[in-house]
């Protein structure tokens, strides 16, 4: 993969340190594709994560929202020694997965059925932020006096 310098960018365009750093940091979250995911949009404002994380129990994942990120972890309990396996196909290691949320998106609620684990987010935009119409020929009241 290709790095980028940016700090040539830092001069001159402000504000936007937190998007050069997104970029920069995009190959970090390379945890070998476990658990698998999937990132779906039901409405325009609604999205859901679903992470395949069978042999895990609610007690042993983690959610956790700071900012805007959402990190997803799973601690598996100690294991039985005295268990051989002749063959051990079924992933029961640790994880952590982190997801990077645009501004305003808030998680909703998570649950688990049939080891599959699902996070609603919904973007609530403020209504002073939301897009508006302004009517040609109208005065803003900050321009009235």
């Amino acid at each position: 993969m290709r790095n980028f310098d940016f700090s040539p960018l830092y001069r001159t365009a402000i504000g936007f340190d937190r998007l050069f750093d997104l970029v920069e940091n995009s190959n970090t979250n390379n945890a070998g594709g476990f658990p698998p995911y999937n990132i779906e949009q039901s409405q325009e404002n609604q999205y859901r994560i679903t992470m395949a994380v069978a042999g895990f129990s609610q007690d042993e994942v983690d959610i956790t929202q700071q900012k805007n990120s959402l990190i997803v972890a799973g601690k598996k309990g100690a294991r039985n020694q005295d268990t051989k396996f002749l063959y051990q196909g079924i992933a029961e290691r640790d994880f952590e997965r982190k997801f990077q949320l645009d501004d305003h998106i808030k998680v909703t609620g998570a649950d688990m059925e049939n080891g599959m684990l699902h996070i609603d987010l919904v973007r609530e935009v403020p209504e002073e932020e939301k897009p508006r119409r302004i009517e040609i020929g109208s005065r803003l009241l900050e321009n009235a006096e």
